[in-house]
């Protein structure tokens, strides 16, 4: 553990005005309020502060920042409280300390609604001070660098939380350095077999080609010297996680990627950054498409650089990276630039991003979200987006997420835009609205009146407003129709716990499910967006079962003998929640029906065969199969209308077979995997409100000789 005085010696490298009496008294309290406290390692617990406080003089962090590191877990693990941190330090780290320690309680990695809401307080502590984000993320870098002293589960949560959470937040806030550690900590505990067998074939290639960094570093410095270009040239091989996405995006091995090698210039001028791109384009032959000018057009969080890559030595792609010193400082500490010293003062960085502007603009476009999932999923895109930039017909830049298709351009202009498009030009030519658009097109969207937006857009669309502006229109189109389903589902719902659906009760349901009131709650349970139970136990939770652990599907029969095995009949395809038999099979264990099959009539002579069983209580996963046979409308997008309302309700198509196909219907059989009997029936109550479904029903098909039953799911 480094002491008072080398921590202070760490600030004053680029901070000689620091405060030393303050960071020197923030050691001591942490140091007095943590002791007798250790690690899963057995190291004194104050040696993790003390290590965070060190990682953020890495970013030249100001003092408030380097003292709430020290005193971040004081509040939440010790006997220290608000007021003494506040007496002690004043209210600006009072505040800053526990801010931190409300998001060490957020459970960012838990169920999907509750994550959601726990993402909109991550992005209100951001807001209300940025410095609280850049603690928990340096806070989050030390755990995962110490990580292997924690339990073999816990280590797995972790680094599955950082992959999906922590790493890609540091990333959207510049901080690539920090994504790329992250990442590859998170790699190291998640797939450690792929990150060894990585490296391994780097050492080998390595020693096979001789160090290949040096040679090209080497002659870029010689061509930028021959034109007078005064630049830094560093070259590096890319993180083991960087190169397995690479082999996983691109499905290629290892021998088969090129551009995993990567090389910064660092000029003195901005000017001087187009001359380096010419000279190295000059020298070798530059790869077609993976050109990017981040300095006409920088990313929203500050980041400037050139993007070019290059065919180097013996054929292979190197990716090579041109800015200037100040947009080099941005690029390594991101939003955190705007709180940097240097030489006692703050710096001030042209590049750097006011981060006031940066969260507004971040957390705007979440601000109407009313439906917690599409919150989260907005996120969570744009957390992982990288940028395209396209063009207006009049010449007014639109930036994108990589992917994007026209209607995710269309509704980045305006919402009213993207309901009323019917097509797309791409650089004067129409092109399909699923087109993936690229970096400088020109996109221009045709409308129509009365045009609205259809089921299938979503598969379509990649942005989180776009799906979003398309769910919300799609629940309004069809919301008097969702209403008089909910209306009747909610009837029967309240009915099995002997209460009555009235407003009132519905009004009372839209408040603690966070709606805008009765209809709301209708319309969702008509659209299958939410259950009936789940209405009805936001106001009488004690009259609704507990979900419990969820049954494992291998054992969700009881009253087999010890040793038997089951298996589902595929004449009737028995759900949890009906009532079924079991017919014992020598050597092939008992195979269950569903208490009205027809096929049991086979057995009535047999009564030493069957088996009185029933499914057991509780939450079972959705994994048993079911076939719907469905009659639809021949039209475009009917079927994709109806896989989404599937997809919606939770359920999962493992199959789809046409039955019979006329000029204006089509039969098919689609396999369904669902969790229970009242999941089917709240899929087809919602399928058979769907107003191109013509007939819906259960399939059952013949059954197979006997002794031959197939497990259905």
């Amino acid at each position: 553990m480094i002491s008072a005085d080398d921590l202070i010696a760490l600030v004053r490298n680029y901070n000689p005005k620091t405060n030393d009496d303050l960071i020197r008294r923030a050691y001591a309290f942490g140091g007095q309020m943590h002791d007798g406290q250790f690690r899963h390692s057995g190291e004194p617990y104050f040696t993790h502060p003390v290590a965070v406080a060190a990682i953020l003089t890495e970013q030249q962090l100001d003092d408030a920042t380097i003292v709430t590191a020290l005193l971040h877990d004081t509040i939440e693990d010790t006997k220290a409280n608000y007021s003494m941190v506040a007496e002690e330090f004043g209210d600006e780290i009072a505040k800053l300390v526990d801010g931190v320690t409300k998001l060490t309680n957020l459970q960012l990695s838990s169920v999907e609604t509750k994550q959601a809401e726990n993402f909109r307080k991550l992005f209100m502590a951001m807001s209300k001070d940025m410095r609280v984000i850049l603690v928990k993320l340096s806070d989050r870098l030390h755990n995962m660098r110490t990580i292997k002293s924690m339990r073999a589960e816990k280590q797995v949560q972790k680094a599955r939380e950082t992959m999906d959470i922590f790493a890609p937040l540091a990333g959207r806030m510049g901080m690539q350095w920090m994504r790329e550690e992250l990442e590859d900590l998170a790699f190291k505990t998640l797939n450690p077999d792929a990150r060894s067998s990585i490296i391994r074939r780097f050492i080998t290639m390595q020693r096979e080609t001789g160090d290949v960094i040096q040679r090209i570093t080497g002659d870029m410095r010689h061509e930028l010297a021959k034109v007078d270009i005064d630049a830094e040239v560093f070259g590096r091989a890319k993180k083991p996680y960087s190169i397995w996405r690479k082999m996983q995006e691109k499905d290629q091995s290892f021998s088969r990627l090129s551009d995993i090698y990567g090389f910064r210039v660092i000029t003195g001028t901005e000017e001087d950054c187009y001359r380096a791109l010419g000279a190295i384009h000059q020298r070798w032959r530059a790869v077609p498409g993976r050109f990017k000018d981040y300095i006409s057009q920088p990313k929203t969080n500050g980041y400037r650089s050139i993007h070019t890559t290059v065919s180097g030595r013996d054929g292979k792609r190197v990716e090579v990276q041109i800015r200037t010193r100040q947009m080099h400082d941005v690029a390594e500490t991101g939003v955190a630039a705007h709180w940097s010293y240097r030489d006692g003062v703050r710096s001030q960085n042209p590049f750097a991003v006011d981060p006031a502007k940066w969260i507004s603009q971040l957390t705007e476009q979440f601000d109407s979200e009313e439906d917690h999932e599409d919150f989260l999923e907005a996120v969570k895109l744009e957390m992982y987006s990288d940028q395209v930039f396209c063009f207006t017909p009049k010449g007014e830049v639109v930036k994108l997420p990589k992917g994007a298709t026209p209607i995710d351009f269309a509704y980045a202009i305006h919402t009213r835009i993207g309901n009323a498009c019917v097509g797309a030009k791409v650089d004067g030519m129409r092109v399909p609205l699923w087109t993936r658009v690229k970096n400088g097109q020109s996109v221009e969207i045709i409308t129509a009146e009365g045009q609205t937006p259809q089921a299938t857009w979503l598969e379509i669309a990649t942005t989180g407003k776009a799906k979003t502006a398309i769910r919300r229109s799609l629940r309004e189109a069809d919301r008097d129709r969702f209403i008089t389903l909910g209306r009747e589902l909610a009837r029967s719902a309240f009915a099995h716990v002997q209460k009555k659906a009235t407003d009132k009760a519905l009004e009372a349901a839209a408040k603690h499910l966070r709606l805008k009131g009765a209809d709301e709650v209708l319309a969702r349970l008509g659209s299958a967006e939410l259950t009936g139970r789940e209405v009805v136990q936001a106001i009488y939770p004690d009259l609704t079962p507990k979900p419990g652990k969820q049954v494992d599907a291998r054992r969700a029969v009881i009253g087999l003998l010890p040793g038997q095995s089951f298996q589902r009949a595929t004449c009737c395809e028995p759900l949890p929640g009906e009532r079924i038999v079991g017919i014992a099979f020598r050597g092939e264990g008992v195979v269950v029906h569903a208490i009205d099959c027809e096929r049991l009539v086979e057995y009535e002579n047999q009564p030493d065969r069957w088996l009185d069983l029933h499914w057991h209580d509780g939450s079972h996963p959705a994994v048993y199969g079911v076939t719907l046979d469905i009659t639809i409308g021949n039209d475009a997008g009917v079927l994709g209308r109806i896989c989404t309302l599937i997809g919606e309700s939770k359920a999962n198509i493992s199959n789809l077979e046409f039955v019979d196909r006329k000029p204006d219907f089509f039969r098919l059989l689609v396999y369904v995997e669902l969790r229970d009997a009242p999941h089917l029936h709240t899929l087809m109550g919602a399928l058979e409100a769907e107003s191109d479904v013509a007939a819906i029903d259960r399939f059952r098909r013949p059954a197979p000789s006997a002794g031959q039953a197939v497990v259905a799911g």
